[in-house]
């Protein structure tokens, strides 16, 4: 997930709610994992994920709020541009890149705590799906960085997915050819996998199960 093309798209293939319902509005804050780097962007992450939910029966409008090659920082320094789209929910998908790049992980815990906050206060459901270190940046960098995830969905009482790339990552059939995107495929693995801790977003959001047919 090297420096890319900034890529922002918001409700891309956003299916219309039924007459009479109100659909929530689930925000993707991410980077090209979620913006779609190099497929379709029909097949990018929020749009398979809408339609995932839209086929268990949820009205929600998914909100693609990934750029390629952002940071912690990055999403941070965003929050007020992607607030205004009036979220209910939001999944947090960042960190891959800190990790990339061999940030401190003391950063990247400040930047996701101070990111979790700002949604909890305009009443948005969190929920955090972790990153993994690379390998080759050794043991200790691992450690420290892994642990940043869990640790700050717990001390901010959100919900978390230990892995965003659960059942993909390392997997050749399911990458492309950098081996760190995943293919559409792979994308559906992704969405497949993150589905239920999802739901369980929506009924935090819509506890009344209003948005649901």
């Amino acid at each position: 997930m090297a420096v890319m093309a900034v890529v922002l798209t918001v409700g891309v293939g956003a299916a219309a709610p039924a007459a009479g319902a109100e659909a929530l509005r689930l925000l993707v804050l991410g980077d090209s994992l979620t913006a779609g780097y190099n497929l379709p962007q029909d097949k990018a992450f929020p749009v398979q994920l809408e339609e995932a939910l839209g086929d268990a029966g949820h009205e929600v409008t998914v909100l693609n709020a990934g750029v390629s090659g952002d940071t912690t920082a990055g999403g941070r320094a965003r929050l007020d541009w992607v607030l205004a789209e009036e979220p209910d929910a939001a999944i947090v998908a960042l960190g891959g890149n800190d990790g990339l790049r061999g940030l401190d992980p003391a950063q990247t815990r400040e930047h996701l705590t101070a990111i979790v906050r700002r949604l909890k206060s305009e009443e948005v459901q969190v929920m955090i799906a972790g990153m993994l270190a690379p390998p080759n940046l050794g043991r200790d960098y691992g450690e420290a960085f892994n642990t940043v995830f869990p640790e700050v969905a717990e001390r901010t009482g959100v919900l978390f997915y230990p892995f965003f790339l659960e059942g993909v990552a390392a997997d050749p059939a399911l990458n492309q050819s950098d081996g760190i995107h995943p293919t559409a495929e792979g994308v559906s693995v992704m969405v497949e996998n993150i589905l239920p801790k999802v739901e369980r977003l929506l009924e935090k959001a819509d506890p009344c199960g209003c948005s649901s047919d």
